[in-house]
């Protein structure tokens, strides 16, 4: 016999199966609907029929055609390096500071610095764009590197938090053995954040990538324009080859399922151990 309580935790199992089947479905239904679109013509586009009866396969290769879409995915992938490297050491470095170090207004400065994640990004464009043609970087890679370069609000709480976790035995003994405070961070604490060094990694090269305001306001060259513009530049004014499109999206999408397919598990387990999962 079931009992009652065997009963509602299949009910409840059952239920909760479901909704992240409902919740998948969400996520994964418009990627597998922009690859059945990519596959077929624009006059069958409009087909109700998922699979094609007559793959175009040849759309993947026209978007090189009809766009520099290679030379634009190594641009995001440069841009999208750089600010990674560098959102890593400046946040791993003032999130040490934070958690580690003890000087005058350490905490007001730092709810201070927090507090500029309440302040949106459209508010920041113009004067960083006043900024970027003071200095003669608009239209250059150096616009899309350096403001992003020196770190970030949630990067550095990210750190600090990680950092905080940490046993002080790990740094009491170092500073025993003669080391600096530099060799503290970089030898003995750094090394031990790498789960939080994933996550800040991982997501920072997933907002650069998908980032289209800022290359939109800086960027007008193809040669150095980043793999979002050229989805944009694809649509034309009066017609859209949808499936070129389409396939594009899903050539720009690749890259980020591939860094995620390698970093999954480090990622996952920085998210457990950073405390952004909820623990």
């Amino acid at each position: 016999m079931v009992t009652v309580r065997a009963r509602r935790a299949i009910v409840r199992g059952a239920l909760i199966y479901a909704a992240l089947v409902v919740i998948a479905w969400c996520a994964i239904g418009p990627i597998l609907w922009a690859l059945s679109a990519s596959l077929k013509g624009d006059g069958a586009l409009s087909d109700p029929n998922p699979i094609p009866s007559d793959p175009q396969w040849s759309n993947y290769g026209r978007v090189f055609g009809l766009l520099p879409l290679g030379r634009m995915l190594l641009n995001t992938a440069i841009y999208a390096g750089c600010v990674t490297a560098g959102q890593v050491f400046f946040c791993s470095l003032a999130g040490y500071a934070f958690a580690r170090l003890r000087f005058p207004g350490r905490d007001l400065l730092f709810v201070a610095y927090l507090a500029t994640l309440m302040v949106p990004l459209t508010v920041t464009v113009i004067p960083q764009f006043l900024l970027m043609r003071a200095f003669g970087w608009v239209d250059t890679p150096w616009a899309m590197i350096v403001p992003g370069l020196f770190g970030s609000a949630f990067g550095t709480y990210l750190m600090r938090q990680f950092f905080r976790t940490l046993p002080v035995e790990l740094e009491e003994a170092a500073v025993l053995d003669g080391c600096s405070t530099w060799q503290v961070y970089w030898r003995v604490l750094l090394p031990h954040a790498r789960p939080a060094v994933m996550v800040l990694a991982v997501l920072t090269w997933i907002t650069v990538w998908n980032d289209f305001l800022w290359p939109l306001v800086m960027i007008q060259r193809n040669e150095i324009a980043t793999a979002t513009l050229g989805l944009v530049r694809l649509q034309g004014q009066y017609h859209t080859q949808w499936p070129i499109l389409m396939a594009a999206a899903l050539i720009v999408l690749a890259p980020l399922l591939i860094v995620y397919a390698f970093a999954q598990k480090a990622f996952v387990r920085g998210i457990a151990q950073s405390g952004l999962g909820g623990r």
